[in-house]
């Protein structure tokens, strides 16, 4: 204990017998372990005894200075707490995961008089259906593009849907029957995406009976051309029946968990299953430094994977974990149907199990294996820098803009372990160094090692700027007013053919660049490094570029609000006739004073706009 204000005998004598959650916190008030008892006293004071079996356990204790607890009612509470705590404080001896809310799902909007299908990612509070998760955008996409051809469900936005006036090429190509100018008749589209909402829930052969019925049906109406489309669609149904190699007649929903570990190394597998049969997998490296136990491992993972999404009504383990009754009380009373965990499975879902494993030690394998090449990568960076050891962090910045607009800057960090994508930074710049790449390479490089110098970030190994001689100059001068040039720091310029193994490296106080083989793995990882820092620059320059477009010049004049925006748009039919319009032009638009009217003249003119 170095905390002199914390007494722990008297903490232990006074703490409750009560079920709650408690956090250990070390000499920096940082939270490393946060955990939760049914009797905080109990379990609490097993850390502290004398003789602790576990090293990883040992460790930790000695590195606490300070215990906090939070009663609770019920230890189901203190579960849901103690969930909520370690995905805030992402504390170093739990089981942590990346917060990984991007599963994507297929949306049906149900309440609508022509429902439709789409993507969907995020919060899902919209009127409608929601199937999913699926393992990934990809999975997503496939599946829409064959439910448009198996059901022809229409995949545009609200506004072009109601403002077509003919068919568009989607239903030349026959993937929409045309609701939009009523093509189909309600009845007739609500039956489709039924049947595509049946196909979704797994429910094929209900659908594949359902399209014969309606075939026979236009049949005696002598509808011929509808009953071939019903024929067509039985076809392809059956094609993506027969694709399907792992199937289950009970349409179940459940995640099956593979588990494969190394010692220092642990990926957890999670199978998908849907309408009984298996829509993919995603792999997971769960960190716990220290921790080998498998039963452990994975009770970590199960708590704080699935009490921040919907659970499905199964979640099959290949071993019993402590709180699995507690987690599937809980997860059921969160959900709409009963949720169960289970590790003693027979028939196909012993199967699916024995697969999951399988991915869990291929998933290991090709971690691994990039994990040793990142490492190897690593080693001969330090060698080509001539560093006393291989570097830990690396940061590497970018700047992105269109002829001087939106100008942001990017900055990704890699460790030994890849891409750490949470300490990603980006720089909206200011419009003084719009088209300036030297001017924003420094301010950008200003902001962050600010931060640097007074300890809010951590310092990286070597600094790398995409650029030349130029960029390489400001980044030392920024570094020098820091207080900061020790840093080691690089340049990386394309060649002039701008090929990838034609990079020249400039260094300080070299004259002339320093050129590398094209398979040399130092440049492999800058390659790398760069290319990541120009994706996440230029995403970001994308997006405020989108924004600002989408931003009407008229919304930063204030005083002008929506009303009198709408009735200057309309009056003098768009921007460009409100640009030309003069200050007696805009007074006579109900609402515009004479002093607005300057106001927006000015604003509308302070750049030159003519």
């Amino acid at each position: 204990m170095t905390d002199s204000e914390f007494d722990l005998d008297s903490f232990l004598r006074t703490l409750t017998h009560r079920p709650g959650v408690y956090r250990m916190l070390d000499a920096a008030h940082k939270v490393i372990y946060v955990g939760k008892a049914r009797d905080l006293r109990k379990r609490v004071t097993t850390y502290f005894q004398k003789s602790v079996n576990e090293a990883k356990t040992a460790a930790m204790v000695a590195q606490v200075a300070k215990v906090e607890v939070t009663v609770t009612n019920t230890e189901a509470e203190a579960l849901l707490l103690e969930h909520t705590l370690i995905k805030q404080t992402r504390p170093r001896y739990n089981v942590v995961l990346r917060d990984d809310k991007s599963y994507p799902y297929i949306y049906a909007s149900t309440d609508q008089k022509f429902p439709r299908l789409r993507f969907h990612r995020g919060a899902r509070k919209g009127k409608g259906r929601y199937f999913g998760p699926y393992p990934s955008a990809g999975a997503v996409r496939q599946t829409l593009a064959e439910l448009e051809k198996l059901f022809m469900i229409r995949n545009c936005s609200e506004s072009y849907f109601r403002n077509r006036t003919r068919p568009c090429l989607q239903y030349q190509i026959k993937r929409c029957t045309a609701p939009c100018v009523g093509l189909v008749t309600d009845e007739e589209y609500r039956r489709d995406i039924d049947a595509a909402i049946q196909f979704l829930e797994g429910k094929n052969q209900a659908v594949i009976e359902g399209f014969a019925k309606r075939m026979e049906d236009a049949s005696e109406k002598l509808e011929f051309e509808q009953a071939a489309r019903f024929r067509d669609q039985i076809k392809r149904l059956n094609k993506v029946e027969a694709r399907q190699l792992v199937s289950r007649s009970d349409g179940a929903d459940l995640d099956v968990l593979g588990f494969a570990s190394n010692g220092a190394l642990h990926c957890v597998t999670v199978l998908f299953i849907r309408g009984g049969a298996v829509v993919g997998s995603r792999d997971h490296f769960p960190k716990l430094p220290g921790e080998t136990d498998k039963q452990k491992l994975l009770n970590g993972f199960v708590g704080q994977y699935y009490l921040g999404r919907d659970a499905p009504s199964e979640i099959i383990l290949d071993c019993e974990i402590e709180d699995a009754e507690l987690i599937a009380a809980e997860l059921s009373a969160r959900s709409t149907h009963k949720v169960a965990i289970r590790s003693r499975v027979r028939g196909d879902r012993l199967r699916w199990l024995k697969l999951a494993a399988t991915n869990a030690e291929q998933g290991l394998n090709l971690r691994a294996a990039s994990n040793a090449t990142i490492k190897r990568q690593f080693a001969a960076l330090g060698e080509l820098l001539e560093l006393e050891e291989p570097p830990e962090r690396l940061e590497c910045f970018d700047v992105s803009h269109t002829s001087g607009e939106a100008t942001v800057a990017s900055c990704v960090v890699f460790n030994q372990g890849g891409p750490l994508k949470s300490d990603y930074r980006r720089f909206n710049l200011k419009p003084e160094a719009a088209g300036d790449d030297y001017a924003a390479m420094a301010e950008a490089l200003e902001r962050r090692y600010a931060r640097v110098k007074q300890g809010e970030v951590p310092m990286p190994d070597v600094l790398f700027v995409d650029g030349g001689k130029g960029q390489l100059s400001e980044a030392v001068r920024v570094l020098e007013k820091f207080e900061l040039d020790w840093l080691k720091v690089v340049a990386v310029a394309k060649g002039r053919a701008r090929r990838p193994g034609a990079e020249r490296l400039f260094l300080p106080g070299e004259s002339r660049p320093l050129a590398l083989a094209a398979d040399s793995p130092a440049l492999l990882l800058i390659q790398q490094l760069r290319d990541e820092a120009h994706r996440f620059a230029i995403t970001g320059h994308r997006q405020r570029r989108g924004k600002a477009r989408r931003t009407s010049r008229l919304e930063e004049i204030p005083g002008l609000g929506p009303k009198r925006r709408r009735d200057l748009l309309k009056q003098f039919g768009g921007l460009q006739g409100v640009i030309a319009a003069g200050v007696d032009d805009l007074v006579k638009v109900h609402g515009i004073s004479r002093r607005l009217a300057e106001t927006i003249y000015n604003d509308l003119h302070a750049d030159g706009s003519n």
